[in-house]
């Protein structure tokens, strides 16, 4: 495969296309220890390119996991709250994008790529990836309950009833509920058309893959090869 120099410059750097011919210009950029200034060199899998003697390379795709903490907006900072962005250290972090946001009181897994693709399988309503969340009530919970959601609820201001959803009750005022569509704050108006109201939501599980019970709240990682490849299948 063969890409043109301005463009891994601009891919592995950050730099504008006008920047990236700036450095050209300037002698910076090296092609296997060779200065070049043409932009439009092709360059080949085995090429090594330095910019100011410093081997650059592209990112290529990136999948992360994040523990979400409370207080911190899944969308660009606001005037009140901070994007989880800011808690995610790696470069070019702007040409990252959320695949399943969650509200600011919300904590739990969160998925960020720069991949369109594989977010889509996340986030469309056609591929109804399930999405497991743990839940704490205001008002006991009651074993009528897994029927009810597993039947589909009317949710104020929808004509459907919701996609069929798996109730776990764990103790009198916590549950586990796997959802596999993503409506607008669909967890709290599902307990809210049963006249429950929640009071906790964290979610544990986005298809396969689980939140890491090692990343304290704040904390991410790279998702693993497998991972990746569970959302794709």
């Amino acid at each position: 495969m063969t890409v043109r120099l301005d463009k891994y410059i601009c891919e592995s750097t950050g730099l504008s296309r006008s920047l990236a011919k700036r450095a050209l210009k300037r002698g910076e950029i090296k092609v296997d220890g060779i200065m070049v200034k043409d932009a439009s060199l092709q360059l080949v899998d085995e090429s090594v390119v330095t910019f100011n003697d410093e081997i650059i390379q592209l990112l290529g795709a990136r999948y992360i996991m994040l523990h979400k903490p409370q207080g911190y907006i899944c969308s660009t900072q606001d005037e009140v709250h901070l994007s989880v962005m800011n808690l995610v250290d790696v470069a070019q972090v702007e040409k990252l994008h959320i695949a399943g946001r969650l509200d600011v009181d919300t904590t739990g897994l969160v998925l960020i790529t720069d991949d369109g693709q594989w977010s889509h399988q996340v986030t469309s309503p056609k591929k109804h990836c399930a999405k497991r969340y743990r839940v704490t009530l205001a008002d006991p919970l009651t074993e009528e309950l897994i029927a009810q959601f597993a039947a589909g609820l009317a949710l104020r201001g929808e004509d459907q009833l919701t996609l069929p959803a798996q109730l776990e009750i764990v103790s009198s005022h916590q549950a586990l509920l796997t959802i596999h569509e993503g409506k607008y704050h669909q967890v709290k108006r599902m307990f809210a058309a049963v006249g429950n109201k929640v009071v906790g939501l964290h979610r544990e599980q986005i298809g396969a893959i689980a939140l890491d019970g090692e990343l304290a709240q704040g904390e991410w990682r790279e998702l693993t090869a497998a991972e990746v490849a569970s959302i794709q299948a």
